[in-house]
C-alpha cells in the first residue's frame, strides 16, 4: 500500500486484515467479522463497558497475565451462542501454526482469540439461525484471502449483519487515520445500540460532527427516525496501530477508544449493551518520541501516548458514522439513509 493512498478504513494499517461472513434469509441475519492480525500477532489489550457482555478470552489481555500477542480477534452476533464462532477460528490459526506456543514442536500452539459477541437473535425471524464454527472458518479465511490495503467492506456485513442502532439499522463501519509521525490507527465497529446515533432533535448522525472535512454528507432523519430498541444490543469496536505498545498502553487505547462510542451512541454503556472495545499493536514501527532530558522522559512518552489515543477515540467515533451510513434498510429496521429528510443527497 502507497504511504499516500489511504482507504480511510482499518486496513490502512500494514498489516492487518479485516474478514466478514453473514447468512441472510431462511430466517437468519447475522454474521461474523474477524480481524486478522500480521504474522508473528499483535500486542493486544481489552476494554468491557457494558452492563451485559458476552466475551471469550478477554481475561488473557490482562498486562498481568501471561499471553503477549494474539493472532486474531472475532466479533459475532449470536449472542452468548455466537462464540462458538471463535473455535473455528481457532482450528484455522491452529492448522498454520499460528498461536502461544506451548510446546517444542512448531505445532504446538494454543491459539487465544479473544473474541465478543452482539446481540442480534431472532432478527431474521429464526432464534436459532446464529454464528458458529463453520461461519467463524469462512471469516478468517475472507480475512486472509483479503489483499493487504483494499478498503473494508461495511454496512449489512460480518457482525453488523442484523445489527441495529436506536431502531434503525445498524451495521459495520471503518475508519483512520495517519498521523504526523507515520504512525497510523484504524477502527472498526459493530454498531448494535440500545442507544441512537441520530440526535433526535436535529436528526443530524452525532458522529458527523467529528468528521474529517468532506468525510459526511450533510444528511438529516426526520426526528422521529430514531426510536428507541428496548431489547439487548452491544457495540463491539476493534482499534489497531502498527505502532509498538506494551499490553497496559494498549489497555488504556482500548480504555480510550471507548470515548469514541459516547461521543457517537447516546446513551450508551447500559445494562442491555455489552460494549467491548479491542487494542491491537504490530510493533511494525516505535513509538515516535524523541529524545530530550532522561528526567522528564516519562512526560515526552506520554505526549507521544496521548496523541494515540485521542487519534484511536477519533477513528472510532467516525467509524460509527460510516456505519449508519453504510447501513441498508432491512424488514421493520429502516436505515438512515432511507430515513433522512432531504432525499435528493441521500444518494
Amino acid at each position: 500500500m502507497a504511504d499516500d493512498v489511504l482507504t480511510n478504513t482499518l486496513a490502512d494499517v500494514p498489516g492487518f486484515r479485516v474478514g466478514h461472513a453473514q447468512r441472510v434469509g431462511d430466517g437468519a441475519l447475522t454474521g461474523v467479522t474477524v480481524v486478522l492480525a500480521p504474522e508473528g500477532g499483535a500486542v493486544a489489550g481489552v476494554d468491557v463497558r457494558g452492563g451485559g457482555p458476552g466475551t471469550r478470552e478477554t481475561d488473557a489481555l490482562d498486562p498481568r497475565n501471561l499471553v503477549q500477542r494474539v493472532d486474531a480477534i472475532v466479533l459475532t452476533g449470536g449472542s452468548a451462542f455466537g462464540l462458538d464462532a471463535a473455535g473455528g477460528v481457532v482450528a484455522w490459526l491452529e492448522e498454520r501454526g499460528r498461536g502461544f506456543r506451548v510446546g517444542a514442536e512448531p505445532g504446538q500452539v494454543v491459539p487465544v482469540v479473544p473474541s465478543a459477541a452482539l446481540f442480534d437473535l431472532g432478527r431474521g425471524g429464526d432464534w436459532h439461525a446464529r454464528p458458529d464454527a463453520a461461519l467463524g472458518r469462512e471469516a478468517v479465511e475472507a480475512a486472509a484471502a483479503a489483499e493487504e490495503g483494499a478498503s473494508v467492506p461495511q454496512g449489512n456485513v460480518g457482525a453488523g449483519t442484523g445489527a441495529v442502532a436506536g431502531g434503525l439499522k445498524g451495521g459495520v463501519g471503518s475508519a483512520s487515520v495517519r498521523l504526523a509521525s507515520g504512525v497510523t490507527v484504524g477502527a472498526l465497529v459493530a454498531v448494535n445500540a440500545v442507544g441512537s446515533a441520530v440526535d433526535p432533535a436535529t436528526g443530524e448522525l452525532y458522529a458527523a460532527r467529528f468528521g474529517q472535512p468532506g468525510e459526511f454528507p450533510d444528511l438529516r432523519a426526520e426526528p422521529s427516525a430514531s426510536p428507541q430498541d428496548p431489547g439487548l444490543n452491544t457495540t463491539l469496536a476493534v482499534v489497531v496501530t502498527d505502532t509498538t505498545l506494551t499490553k497496559a498502553q494498549a489497555h488504556k487505547l482500548a480504555g480510550t477508544a471507548h470515548d469514541g462510542l459516547a461521543r457517537a451512541l447516546r446513551p450508551v454503556h447500559l445494562l442491555s449493551d455489552g460494549d467491548t472495545v479491542f487494542a491491537l499493536a504490530s510493533g511494525a514501527r516505535p513509538l515516535p518520541v524523541p529524545e530530550g532530558d532522561a528526567a522528564f522522559a516519562v512526560h515526552v512518552e506520554a505526549a507521544a501516548l496521548n496523541e494515540l489515543y485521542a487519534a484511536a477515540a477519533d477513528a472510532v467515533t467516525r467509524a460509527i458514522g460510516h456505519a449508519v451510513l453504510a447501513a441498508e434498510s432491512v424488514g421493520e429496521f429502516r436505515s438512515f439513509r432511507d430515513m433522512c429528510a432531504n432525499k435528493p443527497n441521500c444518494g
